[in-house]
């Protein structure tokens, strides 16, 4: 259960923080209902009670008619009124006091320029900031504080201001008809005629600058040229010496010799005279 109030809380502190600029450290303005219910409960130190329920840290503001209030009150508030002595003094600019729930009323206003979150115990206060756009309000429930979600009418105005920031106002609308009218008078005046003298049509508003010229006849390049890179051959240090070949056929030549040689010397034969005879002789030598 602490779990989905502690969510429920972060998810309207957001709320009020992308919506209308609620920035850390939260701006609190109590009254004096809320500082007793503080003090009956022993939700002290309050701004760290606070900074528990909105889970980020917290300034606490009252106001002069509030601390006026609780003085008139007597004894039986002097507790709460030594302890709301010790909260910033929020500028009311009342003169003459008033009651606790109209000043900050009026603090407040209609656009809550300071950002101020409001607590306080009265169910009736409650019910009017409720229709102000851009005020979260904090009131406590025994000895636990909550965090009020954003009303339907906070929702609705969020919605409407959202819707018309996607249209043009009255005061945009006529700037763009002003100089709709400018650039297109400027335009027909300027391309009503083309080079060879014939009429042209100009349909609209079109830039000063968009005739369909080439690239060579605009005095003016239009786009930065890169020098286009090319493939470079590889690095002469990085590469392997060739190694020379020789000549195969020279080679074979020189053992194709070598063979004939050997193959004539093994042909030529030494043959034995041991069984030759003389010529005109029957003895053998």
């Amino acid at each position: 259960m602490r779990f989905k109030k502690q969510k429920r809380h972060r998810r309207t502190v957001r709320f009020f923080s992308v919506n209308f600029g609620f920035r850390q450290p939260f701006k609190v303005l109590c009254d004096g209902t809320f500082v007793h219910h503080l003090l009956h409960n022993d939700l002290t130190p309050a701004d760290k009670a606070l900074s528990n329920c909105l889970s980020a840290p917290v300034k606490l503001f009252t106001t002069s008619c509030v601390l006026a209030e609780l003085k008139k009150l007597g004894a039986a508030q002097s507790a709460s009124y030594q302890a709301a002595r010790k909260l910033a003094v929020a500028r009311c600019d009342h003169e003459k006091k008033v009651s606790a729930d109209a000043c900050i009323e009026d603090v407040v206003g209609e656009n809550n320029f300071e950002h101020f979150f409001v607590a306080t115990q009265d169910a009736d206060l409650r019910k009017k900031l409720q229709k102000v756009p851009n005020v979260p309000l904090i009131f406590g429930l025994r000895n636990a504080l909550f965090l009020e979600q954003e009303s339907k009418f906070q929702r609705d105005f969020v919605k409407s201001s959202e819707e018309k920031r996607l249209h043009l106002t009255e005061k945009e609308y006529k700037a763009l008809e002003k100089r709709i009218t400018s650039v297109s008078a400027n335009a027909d005046d300027e391309y009503l005629v083309d080079d060879e003298g014939l009429g042209c049509h100009n349909p609209g508003l079109q830039p000063h600058n968009t005739r369909n010229y080439s690239g060579k006849e605009r005095d003016v390049k239009d786009r930065v040229r890169f020098k286009r890179k090319r493939a470079k051959g590889p690095n002469p240090l990085s590469v392997k010496k060739k190694k020379s070949r020789e000549n195969p056929n020279r080679a074979s030549g020189k053992e194709v010799k070598a063979d004939d040689g050997n193959a004539e010397s093994k042909r030529k034969r030494k043959r034995s005279r041991k069984g030759k005879t003389l010529a005109g002789t029957d003895v053998a030598v």
